[in-house]
């Protein structure tokens, strides 16, 4: 198991060789795989954006059985995140906030508040254009602030733009 490139969810790669795992139960142990990443350990989200590759196993005649290897599959995943350094993302959204200039100030000094990263600001006359990336959590309630702050002559937009690790802070709330 080891991370996947964002956005790629989970990725398995089935590496056995030699026959060491019947051909009809790879989907019942990628079943099973998948099963155990849906909970992980970090407050019960799942786990996601993970390469997984199946490289060796063993059947017996008489006890393998579909179930058999899901559990089996299962068990493989929950030992291996429980070896690795699993990290809690959250959502990043994209911002777009246009400001009359008078207020670009309280606009900033909220956004900085809210752990937001100001990607760009662009000048268009009285009016500034404030581009930035905030987590999720620290968005709610920004229609009425920036509301508040500018008198009610700001509008923003909002969309989901990735995951991003959450910082220690954020993990211990």
């Amino acid at each position: 198991m080891e991370p996947g490139e964002p956005g790629t969810g989970i990725v398995i790669e089935d590496n056995v060789r030699g026959g060491a795992i019947p051909r009809e139960f790879i989907p019942s142990a990628e079943s099973g795989i998948r099963e155990a990443l849906n909970t992980g350990p970090l407050s019960g989200f799942p786990i996601i954006d993970v390469k997984v590759s199946m490289v060796d196993g063993s059947s017996h005649e008489v006890d393998s059985s579909q179930i058999a290897f899901q559990i089996a599959g299962s068990m493989a995943a929950k030992d291996a995140v429980s070896k690795a350094r699993p990290v809690l993302l959250e959502p990043i959204m994209s911002l777009e906030v246009v400001t009359p200039g008078e207020f670009l100030g309280e606009v900033l000094g909220d956004l900085g508040r809210r752990r937001a990263r100001i990607r760009n600001i662009e000048g268009q006359g009285e009016i500034q254009v404030v581009k930035a990336a905030i987590p999720l959590g620290e968005a709610f309630g920004y229609a009425n602030a920036v509301r508040s702050l500018t008198q009610g002559r700001a509008s923003y937009a909002m969309e989901f733009d990735n995951y991003e690790p959450a910082p220690e802070g954020v993990v211990s709330k």
